[in-house]
C-alpha cells in the first residue's frame, strides 16, 4: 500500500513535467519513467526536489526534480538571484562569476546560469571554458563580485553534476546567506518563474586575462626560488585525470621554475566521461594507475595529479622499499603544514601572528607540530567554506600560512578562498626540491617528521548506501551511535566524546560535559581513547554515504622501524573498522 501511495505521488509530480514550459526532449524522459513498467527511476527522479543545500546543488544528471539539469539548476540560480537583489539592492550593478569543470552538460549548466542571472539585470562573467573552481574563487574576488557559480561536481562519478555557489569573499556561502538563499531558492515553486531568455549584452567573456594575474600570484608564493632553481630538472609526472588541470597546472609549475613535466597522455584528454578511470579521484589507487606506470617508466621523483575541477591534489612517492606508494589526504596536510611552519623559521619570517587550519576530521599531529612551533591552529568543521570563515575572521589580526583537510584539499594563500591545487601542486613540488637540496627523498622527510612529532596512521571509509532507502538507513545508523556510544576502541577506553550536533563534550571519566565553541552544529560524532585512537563519524553532505575516519598514534624511534610501525598501525585500523562495522 506505501508503495503504491509513493508512486501514485511521484506520478502526480512527474506529470507536472509534461506540460509547457518543459522541452520536448525532458517530457519525452519523464513520459518514459511513466510508462515503464519498473518504477524505480520514476520513483528515484521524483520522490523528492534535489535540494540546495548550504554548499548548492549535487546530484545525477537527469530528468526529474530530484536530478540535475537545466530546470533544478535554473531554479537554483533564480532563487539565487532574487536573493542578491535583495542582499545587495543599494549597488547599482550586481556581479557574478560563473565556471564550470569538463563534466557532460556543465557548459549548457553554466550557459543555463549566466542567462537566468542576466535576464535577471546582474552582471555576469562568464568564462570561456572549463577553469578550475578555485579560479572561480579567484575571479570573484578579483573582479570585486557579489556572488558566483561553479557547475563541478568535483571527483563525483560521471554520472554526476553539481553547482556550487560563492560569495562576495570567494567563499562558499556560510550563515546567514546560505539559509536565507535556501529560503529564497525553495520559493520558486513554477518553472514560468524561471528567467531563461538571457541578456547578452550583461554577459562579458572572461578566460587569460584572469588566467595570467591567477598564475603570476601564485607564482609569488614561492618560499624557495633558488632551491627551485637548482633542482630545475626535478622530474615530476603530473596528470590531471581528464580535467581542467590540463593547462593551468603545468603552467603554474613551470613559473615556479620547474621544467621537467612528464604528461600521461591518455589522461591529458579533457572528458566527462573520464576514460581511464572508473572514478576520477586521485585518492584512489585506480585513479593513479597510469601516472604511477609512467613514473616507473621514467622513475620520476613524484607524482601529482589534480581532480576533474582541479581543487583536489593528489600525490605519490617511493617508500623504504623504492615502490610508488599513494601518500593519504591526512599525510599531505602534515607535509604542506610542516614545511611552511619549518620554511618561514628557516627564513626567520615568523612573527608570533600566524595561524593554520584544520578540520576536525584532520590528523592530531597537525596540532602538536604547530604547538612545538608555538603557532595558533584552527579546528573547524568538514568543508573549506569553514576555513574560509577563519581566514575572513583573521583579517587584520594573524597571517595565514596554510590550511586543509584530509579529503586531499589545501590552501597555501589568501586570495583564494577554496581548496586549490592549482597553487598547491607547484608548492608540493618546492617541497620536493626543498628535501632532495638537503639529501633527503620526500619519504625521508614524512619519517623525520613522524620522529619528532609522533607517529600516526589514517584510515579513511565510505560506506555508500544510495537512493531514498540508503538515506534512511544513514540516518539510522548515526542514531544508533548516539544511543549506543562506543565504551572501548581496540582494546583503549573511550575518554572524551565530541558530538557536534548538540555541541556537546563529554569527558567519560569524569561525567563531566562541558560547550563546544563552533560557529553552528553538524552531524558529527568523535571519539577519542586513552591511546591516542581517533574515531570520527560523519554522513557526507554531498553523496549518498557515511564517513569513517579513524586515527591511531604511537611513537617512532628510528627510520628503520618505520615499515613495522605501519604494519602494526594498519593491523589496528583493520581491526578497529571491522568492531565498527564498517570494513
Amino acid at each position: 500500500m506505501a508503495d503504491e501511495l509513493l508512486i501514485k505521488q511521484v506520478t502526480e509530480k512527474a506529470q507536472i513535467w509534461l506540460s509547457e514550459g518543459y522541452d520536448n526532449e525532458t517530457q519525452a524522459a519523464v513520459k518514459a519513467m511513466i510508462e515503464a513498467e519498473d518504477k524505480t527511476d520514476l520513483i528515484e527522479s521524483f520522490y523528492k526536489d534535489l535540494e540546495f543545500g548550504t554548499g548548492g546543488l549535487r546530484g545525477i544528471m537527469g530528468a526529474g526534480s530530484n536530478r540535475m539539469n537545466i530546470y533544478t539548476v535554473g531554479s537554483a540560480t533564480q532563487g539565487l538571484a532574487n536573493y542578491l537583489k535583495e542582499a545587495f539592492k543599494d549597488l547599482e550593478q550586481i556581479k557574478v562569476v560563473v565556471g564550470h569543470d569538463v563534466r557532460n552538460n556543465s557548459r549548457l549548466f553554466a550557459e543555463t546560469v549566466a542567462n537566468v542571472f542576466s535576464a535577471n539585470g546582474i552582471k555576469v562573467y562568464l568564462f570561456e571554458d572549463c577553469r578550475p573552481t578555485p579560479e572561480v574563487s579567484y575571479a570573484i574576488r578579483k573582479l570585486g563580485c557579489q556572488s558566483g557559480v561553479n557547475i563541478t561536481a568535483s571527483h563525483n562519478p560521471k554520472e554526476y553534476n553539481g553547482y556550487k555557489a560563492y560569495w562576495d569573499d570567494g567563499a562558499q556561502v556560510v550563515s546567514p546567506h546560505d539559509v536565507n538563499i535556501i529560503d529564497y531558492v525553495n520559493r520558486i515553486k513554477d518553472v514560468k518563474e524561471i528567467k531563461f531568455d538571457g541578456n547578452p549584452e550583461l554577459i562579458e567573456i572572461i578566460g587569460e586575462n584572469i588566467d595570467s594575474q591567477y598564475i603570476e600570484e601564485i607564482a609569488a608564493l614561492s618560499l624557495s626560488p633558488e632551491v627551485n632553481k637548482r633542482q630545475h630538472d626535478l622530474k615530476i609526472v603530473y596528470t590531471p585525470i581528464h580535467g581542467v588541470g590540463r593547462y593551468i597546472i603545468p603552467r603554474s609549475i613551470e613559473r615556479w621554475g620547474f621544467d621537467n613535466i612528464i604528461h600521461v597522455p591518455e589522461q591529458d584528454v579533457m572528458s566527462g566521461d573520464f576514460p581511464t578511470v572508473d572514478s576520477p579521484n586521485p585518492e584512489n589507487a585506480s585513479a593513479m594507475a597510469l601516472a604511477i606506470k609512467k613514473a616507473e617508466e621514467v622513475q620520476a621523483d613524484l607524482v601529482l595529479a589534480s581532480d576533474p575541477d582541479a581543487d583536489r591534489i593528489g600525490l605519490v612517492i617511493k617508500n623504504t622499499k623504492g615502490e610508488y606508494a599513494l601518500v593519504n589526504g591526512n599525510q599531505i596536510q602534515i607535509i604542506f603544514l610542516y614545511y611552511l611552519m619549518a620554511r618561514n623559521a628557516e627564513l626567520g619570517m615568523l612573527k608570533g601572528d600566524e595561524y593554520i587550519v584544520k578540520t576536525i576530521v584532520t590528523s592530531e599531529t597537525i596540532r602538536k607540530i604547530a604547538e612545538k612551533q608555538n603557532i595558533k591552529m584552527f579546528d573547524v568543521f568538514t568543508g573549506f567554506k569553514w576555513i574560509a570563515t577563519v581566514m575572513r575572521e583573521m583579517e587584520g589580526k594573524g597571517r595565514y600560512l596554510g590550511g586543509g583537510e584530509e579529503s586531499y584539499g589545501f590552501l597555501p594563500q589568501t586570495f583564494v578562498r577554496d581548496k586549490d591545487s592549482v597553487s598547491s601542486i607547484p608548492l608540493m613540488c618546492e617541497i620536493a626540491a626543498w628535501a632532495k637540496d638537503k639529501g633527503m627523498t620526500m619519504n625521508d622527510m614524512l619519517i623525520d617528521i613522524y620522529k619528532t612529532y609522533g607517529y600516526s596512521k589514517e584510515l579513511g571509509i565510505s560506506v555508500v548506501r544510495k537512493g531514498k532507502s540508503g538515506a534512511e538507513e544513514i540516518v539510522a545508523m548515526m542514531k544508533n551511535f548516539r544511543e549506543n556510544p562506543l565504551k572501548e576502541i581496540a582494546g583503549s577506553p573511550v575518554v572524551t566524546i565530541k558530538d557536534f550536533q548538540s555541541l556537546e563534550q563529554k569527558n567519560v571519566v569524569a561525567g563531566t560535559v562541558e560547550k563546544l565553541d563552533m560557529p553552528t552544529t553538524s552531524n558529527v560524532l568523535q571519539y577519542f581513547t586513552e591511546d591516542g585512537t581517533k574515531v570520527s563519524i560523519r554522513p557526507s553532505g554531498t553523496e549518498p554515504k557515511i564517513k569513517f575516519y579513524i586515527e591511531v598514534h604511537d611513537t617512532l624511534d628510528c627510520a628503520e622501524n618505520y615499515d613495522a610501525k605501519n604494519e602494526w598501525a594498519q593491523e589496528k585500523l583493520n581491526k578497529i573498522a571491522k568492531d565498527l562495522g564498517c570494513a
